[in-house]
């Protein structure tokens, strides 16, 4: 493996194993070393790459965290079809996908926000950024919808996006009480019921 090559994979082994630790344990418990132990890496590959742990975590939520959002959650909203169908199956499929660790330990991007947004305006910006890229994504999408006239014209797209946003994230952390999906199996029922009410 040439040396570039061996820099980036031990890059994407830091990044990888950071998000999964962060996910699992929180960030502002899990250490450097934990995370160097983890990846059986010297802390001088860790130092060759990043700073500190803060440009880490920097990382890993404008590579690690908006990627899964985008795949997941915005994506998905920029298929051609019916707005409606859009609407309904982006947040109820991607419910569905999740695995059992998924639900258990709620939203990584909602858990770095409830845990961190509010430390420094630099976490606070790269966390915002996600959440400003998937609400752009559901205004256009809905602003789409009243053009093609199968939602109705008096309804604030923004307000829609922001609530959608916002009962999927709680929604997520909800979960994490319980030991099963009844929780989100009722969710799913109100989501459809607020959304056909879009409807012209």
């Amino acid at each position: 493996m040439q040396q570039n090559q061996k820099s980036e994979f031990t890059k994407q082994t830091i990044l990888n194993e950071s998000f999964k630790l962060f996910y699992q344990n929180g960030f502002k418990t899990t250490s450097v070393d934990t995370i160097m132990k983890s990846t059986k890496l010297t802390k001088g590959a860790f130092y060759h790459h990043y700073k500190n742990k803060k440009e880490l975590g920097l990382a890993v939520i404008s590579s690690k965290l908006q990627e899964r959002v985008f795949n997941g959650m915005i994506a998905p909203l920029q298929e051609p079809g019916n707005v409606i169908s859009i609407l309904e199956n982006t947040f109820s499929e991607r419910l569905k996908s999740f695995s059992l660790h998924d639900k258990k330990h709620g939203c990584p991007t909602n858990n770095f926000i409830n845990e961190i947004g509010d430390l420094e305006s630099a976490y606070q910006m790269a966390l915002k950024q996600i959440i400003e890229e998937w609400r752009a994504a559901l205004i256009i999408l809905i602003e789409r919808g009243k053009l093609e006239n199968s939602i109705k014209q008096s309804v604030s797209s923004e307000a829609v996006a922001v609530y959608l946003i916002s009962a999927f994230e709680g929604v997520r952390g909800i979960r994490k009480l319980y030991d099963n999906d009844t929780i989100l199996d009722e969710y799913m029922v109100g989501l459809s019921f607020y959304i056909q009410h879009l409807k012209v």
